[in-house]
């Protein structure tokens, strides 16, 4: 934010446009700007908020009073274990260097 007043000026919403590679128009622009300095404004007011006192959220799980098991929260242990032959993977790819995935460019600049 370049402005003084910590507004978001044209230009960055130009870069952060060009960035997502979204096309804006000359009317779309300043209400873009408007739009982003609204949010920018509201979540400024929200980090002036005391939370240090507050719980954090219960997830859905424990709220309706489910043991672990049943509300999801138990994951298979995380271990090493054999995985597929990268030659044998690379073998059936319609393009590759023997080591990557060789795709069509999708995005043009």
């Amino acid at each position: 934010m370049s402005e003084g007043n910590g507004a978001v000026s044209l230009e960055e919403v130009r870069h952060v446009a060009d960035l997502a590679n979204l096309e804006l128009t000359a009317e779309e622009l300043p209400r873009m700007a408007r739009d982003l300095n609204a949010i920018l404004g509201h979540i400024a007011q929200l980090n002036e908020l005391d939370t240090s006192a507050v719980e954090p959220m219960a997830q859905v799980g424990q709220a309706l009073g489910l043991k672990p098991a049943e509300a999801g929260e138990t994951l298979r242990v995380d271990a090493v274990r054999a995985s597929v032959d990268r030659g044998a993977v690379m073998a059936e790819a319609p393009e590759s260097d023997g080591r990557f995935f060789k795709v069509p460019k999708v995005i043009e600049r």
